[in-house]
């Protein structure tokens, strides 16, 4: 019962840390990794038990990690421009650059043994997000100056999704294992220069909801959810592993209900991943993740951003974005008992296609390859640093304007928003 008191008393701790803090995100926009030990092998990490982030990726892998507490940040360094040629409105043509490039993304892990066969923790993390902050600009929408989407002042979005998930892990057999973690969720997200999107004179209505679609300030929500996940160590060399998580319910963006579908609707969308690891000699670790997003489940993200109905129905434009799979390949070399060197590649698909890529201004998650390498030191027995290093390359898509719909043919012409990032590390860890 101590030790369960002590895993309650670092929870709110931790989750106030985060909360103030943005999340962002590279697979769509969740991150390619938790952890930063997985972080440095392309995110793999379902079939390994290497820190205390199980919570975040299979709760079965807990009860192989042992008693530990794990505290690491990013500093997440993304690039974000947009660009409009050929409108039939030379004014509306022009290009800008998001000005925000680094964040900070924390994230921190406790588990601790019950006995040899159970274990309790909690792992706090940013699932994702998206953060746009573009400035006005040099666009005229004819009605005087006004920002790339033809709204006044600066341009973009912020949201952040905090994910705290208490877990319990077991060994039902020397060999194998299962594990739950309650998710307990918080998001957050404000909107600023949508103005032509709020029933704008000049502009053919938009929205259901007028003035509930942009410079509302920040709107909150919370819900809850589920992750359920197996771990199999079916001899000292080869692991396998598989971990779920069903739609998270979320309340309601009641300050946005004129901009997302379904009211202000922004649930977690569900998924799934399943992993193998192989230790082909014990100084070397292979492995290698499949993970499934399932972006089309949640209708403000996954329905086509070509309106059919108003901003704000059930059946309203949404991002666009797709259902994605991503692939994570990680290896890791224990050079001897103080260093661990690790490499990873990450490949996941583009959700945006190029019929969404006005309203995907805001959120340009286009990115595809992810490159990384990260090492950890042993400081002593019981305490270790780890840090990691990931680059993705500039990933663009291009597409035509939605303002030919609005404004009629021609008159947007083609858009094209493009990204790159860099992030890097550093985490300590402390065995009990």
């Amino acid at each position: 019962m101590r030790n369960f008191h002590r895993l309650i008393k670092f929870a709110p701790v931790a989750a106030a840390v985060l909360a103030a803090l943005p999340a962002l995100a590279t697979n769509g926009y969740f991150p390619h990794g938790y952890g930063l030990k997985a972080k440095g092998m392309g995110g793999a990490s379902t079939a390994m038990a290497q820190d205390s982030l199980g919570g975040a990726t299979n709760p079965a892998s807990m009860v192989w990690a042992g008693s530990r507490m794990d505290l690491g940040a990013d500093i997440f360094m993304p690039h974000r421009d947009a660009e409009r040629s050929g409108a039939g409105f030379p004014t509306l043509n022009g290009s800008v650059d998001s000005d925000r490039k680094a964040f900070l993304v924390p994230e921190f892990g406790y588990n601790r043994m019950m006995n040899s066969n159970l274990s309790v923790g909690v792992s706090v993390y940013g699932n994702g997000g998206m953060n746009t902050t573009y400035p006005q600009g040099n666009f005229n929408c004819g009605g005087g100056p006004a920002n790339m989407l033809c709204g006044s002042g600066g341009l973009g979005v912020d949201l952040m999704q905090l994910i705290v998930a208490p877990t319990v892990a077991y060994k039902f057999n020397p060999r194998h294992s299962v594990g739950a973690s309650l998710l307990l969720g918080y998001q957050r997200f404000k909107a600023t220069g949508l103005q032509a999107f709020d029933n704008a004179p000049g502009f053919p209505p938009f929205t259901q909801s007028p003035g509930s679609v942009t410079n509302r300030g920040t709107a909150g929500s919370t819900g809850a959810g589920i992750r359920v996940g197996y771990f199999g160590r079916l001899s000292d060399t080869f692991s396998i592993a598989a971990a779920y998580s069903p739609k998270m319910k979320m309340g309601d963006l009641d300050e946005y209900k004129g901009l997302f579908a379904g009211g202000g609707s922004f649930d977690i969308p569900a998924n799934f991943s399943a992993g193998i690891a192989v230790a082909p000699t014990p100084a070397w670790t292979v492995a290698l993740d499949w993970q499934r997003i399932k972006y089309s489940g949640v209708p403000s993200v996954g329905n086509a951003s070509m309106p059919v109905a108003p901003l704000g129905a059930a059946n309203g434009p949404g991002f666009g974005w797709r259902d994605i799979d991503v692939f994570k390949l990680g290896v890791a070399w224990q050079m001897n008992s103080q260093w661990t060197l690790r490499a990873g590649y990450n490949r996941g698909q583009n959700p945006i296609g190029p019929a969404d890529v006005t309203f995907n201004i805001l959120a340009p998650g286009v990115m595809t390859s992810h490159y990384t390498a990260g090492f950890t030191y042993a400081l002593a027995k019981d305490s270790e640093l780890t840090a990691a290093l990931m680059v993705a390359p500039r990933q663009s898509v291009s597409g035509p304007s939605l303002f030919n719909a609005m404004m009629g043919p021609g008159a947007g012409g083609n858009e094209t928003i493009r990204m790159r990032e860099t992030s890097i590390g550093l985490g300590w860890s402390r065995k009990f």
